[in-house]
């Protein structure tokens, strides 16, 4: 029997299993939310028991690499993802593959981006959104940095992210938004799981 204390971890290590997360969320292994679940269970981890559990049933990467992972590139041909409404509603939720440019259009009407169960094609994404006399909501997960640009005329962007205190490698969705006589609001939102499958709160 071996009553020898299990091996503690250091900072550096925690940052190596970060990078490899960093890298599976680009290529769609996990979600944002798993990511965000993830990379916290690594930096609370003591052990390397603990450490290892997080990416248990992630492929073996080069984390060891001196050099942060950097961004992947899309797939050759990939192109914008459109999500339009034209005096009706468009709501994009759930489990769905973001590619590196989402452009969310809402003219007279409503479009919804959630991307709390998205898959990211990279991990910096940018999302432009445009409302005319519509509007634009934007979901983002706990643990997603935000960065927001654009110009408002009669119109106006609410931001309520929750970004402080993240890892320099977290994942970043960059907004470009304008708004003509309509609103764009972006915001922090967790998942909560109900009963129905695949509903989102």
């Amino acid at each position: 029997m071996n009553d020898l204390p299990e091996m503690r971890v250091s900072d550096a290590e925690r940052d190596l299993i970060a990078q490899r997360l960093n890298l599976a969320v680009g290529e769609g292994r996990l979600t944002l939310t798993e990511y965000n679940e993830r990379v916290g269970q690594a930096y609370a981890a003591v052990t390397r028991g603990e450490l290892d559990r997080v990416v248990a049933d992630l492929p073996m990467t080069t984390a060891s690499a001196p050099s942060p992972v950097p961004v992947r590139p899309s797939p050759v041909g990939e192109k914008t993802k459109w999500v339009v409404s034209f005096m009706s509603g468009a709501v994009r939720k759930g489990r769905w593959r973001v590619t590196r440019r989402t452009a969310a259009i809402a003219v007279m009407g409503g479009t919804e981006i959630d991307l709390r169960r998205a898959e990211f094609s990279a991990p910096e994404i940018t999302v432009v959104a445009v409302a005319v006399m519509g509007g634009v909501e934007i979901t983002v997960p706990p643990g997603v940095r935000v960065e927001v640009g654009g110009f408002s005329f009669m119109g106006g962007k609410e931001v309520k992210v929750d970004d402080e205190d993240l890892p320099l490698n977290a994942p970043v969705v960059h907004v470009k938004g304008f708004a003509l006589m309509g609103g764009i609001d972006i915001r922090t939102k967790p998942v909560r799981r109900s009963v129905t499958r695949g509903d989102d709160d």
